[in-house]
């Protein structure tokens, strides 16, 4: 009796925890590198990369550091 309500106790947290992250934001980066290539140098180049917002909640940047 006292393994099966740890058991169901156990599948409950885990059903609960399951849950509740599916609706927490998650931040997406399809292309997370890019190859340049042959950079000449003293050329200026760039790159756009596009962040996706995934859940059902909003997401939040709180810090930003170019690297």
């Amino acid at each position: 009796m006292k393994r099966t309500a740890i058991l169901v106790a156990a599948l409950l947290l885990v059903l609960v925890l399951a849950t509740s992250s599916f609706g927490a934001p998650r931040l997406t980066i399809p292309d997370a590198s890019f190859d340049f290539g042959y950079v000449p140098q003293n050329s200026s180049i760039s790159h756009e990369f596009w962040l996706y917002s995934e859940g059902d909640d909003s997401l939040k940047i709180l810090k930003v550091i170019p690297g």
